[in-house]
């Protein structure tokens, strides 16, 4: 330790050490580099350093030099380690995830990473396998197979065919200004208020809201986006009954396409996407006046399933009695995790109900013919 270092940071710098100390959401080793380059440009001596941060003197040399030798984001960094010698070799790997894709064992639901550690030391050479050697591989390769994830498997018959064809030849058609080829869906939202003023915003720290919230009831959210221009339309209801998708069709051929010949709507097979809803809303002539201009094309019915399952799953927890029922407008808590910093789910804003989506326990999302019109767009 003969060469003495200079710590001299930039304005910048320093603001961002400042910054990392004032929010504590670092790494330990990385708050004390922070420190100790903070000091040392300070002009505090070595020892100085050691008895302030609690650190050893080599620890405050080699900061010092990596950061003179280097930079900030060096200094505050650690060089790669090599670490012990992987357990597993690539063969042994790449067997441990297709015994983690296989079905479990006999009178197992799912896999464990103690059922997957027995069954690599029954397959392997090794006498022994942590639970977490089987973790860390399993994660290097994304799989978790002790969870589950509800999924639409559609049965691809005639039908599904038929009607899939249909909307992806609509969708690879050229644009055309007279017949505009639109996708219409709706979903329920809930809307959120607070119970305590959030925190504004400030240089380095985002808006803050507490973890308790008021339920102010929920609205519909109608749906329109164009096939091959980069347009929507959200209509806000406080329901989806037939008179609502009435007006909404109206709209769609007097206001926002009144010079298109025709107008081929994309929808689900929900029971109120039908002609017959026109004629419960609208006299006769004026019904027959809208649909001439319109031509329905209906989604697969298998893709519908996931989606008309979680409405039903969400009627049916409503009208379950309970004392979250009987007072909807008591304060309701954030879910959170003993001991961990809670993860919020992001909300929908009253004034800005439109752009985003809502919490997935509180009402499903946008059906996926709609997510997959955006990807068709992209691809096209």
């Amino acid at each position: 330790m003969n060469v003495v270092y200079r710590v001299e940071l930039s304005q910048a710098e320093r603001g961002e050490l400042i910054t990392m100390l004032s929010k504590g959401k670092r790494a330990a080793r990385k708050l004390k580099r922070a420190q100790i380059l903070l000091a040392a440009d300070a002009g505090s001596s070595d020892a100085e350093i050691v008895r302030a941060v609690a650190v050893g003197g080599s620890t405050v040399y080699r900061t010092k030099r990596r950061f003179v030798e280097g930079n900030l984001e060096r200094a505050l960094s650690e060089d790669p380690r090599p670490g012990a010698e992987r357990k597993l070799t690539g063969k042994e790997e790449a067997l441990l995830v297709a015994t983690a894709c296989a079905n479990p064992p006999a009178g197992r639901a799912r896999w464990t990473l103690e059922l997957l550690a027995d069954a690599m030391v029954k397959l392997t050479e090794h006498e022994s396998l942590s639970h977490e050697t089987v973790r860390r591989r399993l994660a290097e390769n994304g799989l978790k197979p002790w969870r589950k994830d509800m999924w639409c498997i559609p049965k691809v018959d005639g039908e599904y065919v038929a009607r899939m064809e249909d909307v992806l030849d609509l969708y690879a058609e050229a644009p055309d200004p007279t017949r505009p080829v639109v996708c219409f869906d709706e979903s329920p939202v809930q809307l959120i208020g607070e119970v305590r003023r959030p925190i504004p915003a400030e240089p380095g720290q985002l808006e803050r809201y507490d973890y308790e919230y008021r339920r102010n009831g929920t609205v519909n959210l109608f749906v329109c986006i164009d096939v091959h221009r980069p347009w929507r339309k959200v209509k806000v209801t406080e329901r989806r009954a037939a008179e609502d998708y009435a007006q909404c069709m109206r709209e769609l051929t007097d206001v926002h396409y009144p010079d298109a010949e025709c107008i081929r709507v994309v929808q689900d097979n929900l029971s109120t996407h039908s002609a017959g809803a026109l004629y419960e809303a609208f006299a006769p002539a004026e019904a027959r006046r809208i649909l001439r201009r319109l031509e329905f094309h209906y989604t697969p019915q298998a893709c519908q399933l996931a989606q008309h399952g979680r409405d039903r799953d969400r009627r049916a927890t409503r009208s379950v009695p309970g004392p979250q029922n009987r007072r909807p407008k008591a304060p309701r808590q954030r879910n959170r995790r003993l001991g961990t910093t809670a993860k919020r789910r992001r909300r929908p804003h009253q004034m800005d109900v439109h752009n985003r989506q809502s919490p997935h326990q509180n009402g499903p999302r946008l059906s996926r013919h709609i997510q997959r019109v955006i990807i068709t767009v992209q691809r096209y």
